[in-house]
């Protein structure tokens, strides 16, 4: 398997594959037994069947009987011979490549999706092509150049959402899309219950008795972060089943991977009159950051505030911070494996979902809140001297 990351310059591109076939009509290289190029029929003949079986053997056919399959398997072998790519495409109509759209390549999250789709075209001899696009200007040009050329036999589209004229630009390519990490209705789609999953989480911070409780969303203007609108809709809900209002002062927006905009954003946090005991981070990197400058202003976790995050990032663990878990790398594996099998069978359903559970895993940053001044006096009155 080959993985490629292009940004959106690379889409356009000649319309015939760059190399032709080498070694016969199939796109065939190697050599046979004579000093020359291998061809199919060179194939066969070792394996004592014919050329139409050895066609249908390399491209992974299941119509050809695992016997057989090992006899031409061994001949290709031992003649060095291989199917070029480029030109099979022409002859099967697929590229056997999936292609990923996603937003940048720096982020945990997308770290570990792309490695479970990797994993699962790597079993499946399939090229991975990857594009990474970090702005509007790269998106618009994305989607002005993707129709020059098929590329892929499929795309996953990670962590955003698309425009009803960018999803127009996808499908008039013919191939199937499959979003990952949000629920696009009518189209298939892998994705946890993000509102659910960040109302779980607040009802742990709930049940700790925490009231004041801070909302950290990265802001973004490129459209990506469709998941953390959907917590931010959970952190409302269980607001409401608790009986809370909705405080605006305590949703803040730093800039997504932005240092100086979460340290900025704890600032403003605990410089309010009545400052949160508890934060919940749309994620587990903003969450980690948060934990950061409140350190190193002598805030004490969770003894004075609370931190809850979102994802199960690596560091989790070993920072002792309490997250709503999802399986990251499980969403990757299970979006290539549905990508492929609308690949294989173009008339299955076009609107199938696979949703993951998640789940809260208490560590030490969440703790009940320190009791107010009140309460201490309330429960510890002073009581008067004997005279």
């Amino acid at each position: 398997m080959s993985a490629a990351s292009d940004g959106p310059e690379s889409l356009a591109g000649p319309d015939t594959p760059d190399s032709a076939a080498t070694g016969g009509p199939n796109g065939l290289d190697g050599r046979n037994d004579h000093g020359g190029e291998a061809t199919m029929a060179d194939v066969a003949e070792r394996a004592g069947v014919s050329v139409s079986t050895v066609s249908r053997t390399l491209r992974g056919l299941s119509s050809v009987s695992p016997q057989t399959r090992g006899r031409v398997e061994e001949a290709a072998r031992e003649l060095s011979f291989a199917v070029s790519r480029s030109a099979s495409s022409l002859v099967t109509g697929k590229t056997r490549r999936i292609a990923v759209l996603a937003p940048h390549l720096d982020s945990w999250f997308l770290g570990n999706t792309i490695a479970g789709v990797s994993a699962v075209l790597r079993e499946a001899e399939l090229d991975l092509l990857v594009y990474s696009v970090t702005d509007l200007a790269e998106r618009s040009a994305f989607f002005d150049r993707l129709p020059a050329r098929r590329n892929a036999d499929a795309m996953l589209v990670t962590c955003f959402d698309l425009t009803p004229e960018e999803r127009a630009r996808l499908d008039a390519l013919g191939m199937p899309v499959v979003f990952v990490s949000q629920h696009a209705p009518g189209r298939p789609s892998v994705y946890i219950d993000d509102a659910d999953s960040a109302v779980r989480g607040m009802r742990h911070l709930l049940n700790l008795g925490h009231r004041r409780i801070a909302f950290l969303q990265s802001s973004d203007n490129t459209g990506f972060y469709w998941s953390s609108q959907e917590r931010l809709t959970g952190y409302r809900t269980a607001l409401a089943e608790a009986g809370l209002p909705y405080d605006e002062e305590l949703v803040l927006y730093p800039v997504a991977r932005h240092r100086r905009g979460i340290r900025e954003a704890v600032g403003q946090l605990l410089s309010l009159r009545n400052p949160p005991t508890a934060v919940f981070a749309e994620s587990d990197e903003v969450a980690i950051e948060v934990m950061g400058v409140l350190r190193s202003a002598g805030v004490d976790i969770p003894g004075r505030i609370s931190i809850l995050g979102f994802d199960d990032h690596h560091l989790a663990e070993w920072l002792d911070l309490t997250t709503v878990a999802q399986p990251v790398e499980e969403i990757g594996r299970a979006a290539a494996e549905l990508a492929r099998s609308i690949i294989d069978d173009p008339e299955a359903d076009p609107t199938r979902h696979i949703v993951f559970p998640t789940r809260v895993i208490p560590r030490g940053s969440t703790a009940p809140p320190a009791p107010t001044e009140a309460a201490r006096r309330e429960a510890d009155p002073v009581r008067p001297r004997d005279t």
